[in-house]
């Protein structure tokens, strides 16, 4: 039996949708995939550290987005594995190689006043606290980006920020750990010296605090320990949060080593190890 020149019609229409639908779905892959630049990179059954992990993804394997949450990637790899990646670390820009727990985490860092609180004054009348806030905040930020972490400033300007949008951003970016940078002050000059690790919430808070603490016996300011602070960016935080005191700047030798680049520098590099400890036993 002969086809008749409208089911001729009809069949070459469908060949015709079928071939766009596979250009359109053959786009959509290309577009939306991306490469695993480091190796040792985890797929999580969620968008999040804290989710367990179930394969690891083998480097400059192809990944294809399914979906995005908390800067999550859903993907599934070549061999239709699905899981979840943390979306900085594909297609990776830097020199970073391997993937880590540390590198997996969103911390935010909070640089103490700014804008229109300057904080507390320095010694000599001259220096207020939120310029070496924003110091330290930026050298701990640039240690664990070369970690491969992602980093959410609250402030990278001398900005007025609120102390309520502080914790407030930690809480919407599910962020795994906040820190805030400060530098005491006593109510007499010369009084008092050293630098003091504050938690608020003991249970989510206490170990990181632990960890972090636990770096800063050898630095050249005596380390005064772990205690509670009723402090409002950690005590509204429901992400594990800490605020650092460290020095005193009204206090001569204190602020010597606060406005030094050495200090600052090896603070950072302890803050960070600390929390590479911390991600190590809590994930």
């Amino acid at each position: 039996m002969q086809l008749k020149p409208k089911n001729w019609t009809g069949l070459v229409a469908g060949l015709i949708i079928l071939l766009i639908a596979g250009s359109l779905l053959w786009t959509f892959t290309q577009r939306n995939a991306v490469t695993a630049t480091v190796s040792n990179l985890n797929l999580r059954q969620g968008p999040g550290l804290n989710y367990t992990a179930t394969h690891k993804v083998k480097k400059n394997s192809r990944l294809t987005i399914l979906g995005e949450k908390d800067n999550w990637y859903h993907v599934r790899d070549s061999q239709n594995h699905f899981g979840w990646v943390a979306s900085w670390l594909v297609d990776h820009p830097g020199n970073l190689k391997t993937a880590t727990n540390l590198a997996e985490a969103t911390i935010v860092l909070d640089p103490g006043h700014g804008g229109s609180d300057s904080g507390a004054l320095s010694i000599d009348q001259k220096h207020d606290e939120k310029t070496y806030t924003l110091a330290l905040a930026q050298r701990v930020a640039k240690a664990l980006r070369a970690k491969g972490t992602h980093v959410i400033m609250t402030r990278s300007t001398d900005k007025t920020v609120s102390l309520a949008d502080r914790p407030a951003l930690a809480n919407d970016h599910q962020a795994d750990a906040f820190i805030s940078f400060h530098f005491d002050s006593s109510p007499t000059d010369n009084l008092a010296s050293g630098a003091t690790t504050y938690y608020y919430h003991r249970k989510s808070s206490y170990a990181l605090a632990q960890a972090v603490n636990g770096e800063m016996n050898d630095l050249p300011l005596t380390n005064r320990g772990i205690r509670f602070g009723n402090f409002e960016v950690i005590r509204d935080n429901s992400r594990p949060a800490l605020l650092l005191e460290m020095g005193y700047i009204n206090t001569k030798k204190d602020f010597n080593d606060i406005r030094s680049a050495g200090y600052q520098q090896a603070v950072a590099n302890r803050v960070v190890k600390g929390l590479s400890q911390y991600f190590k036993t809590q994930h």
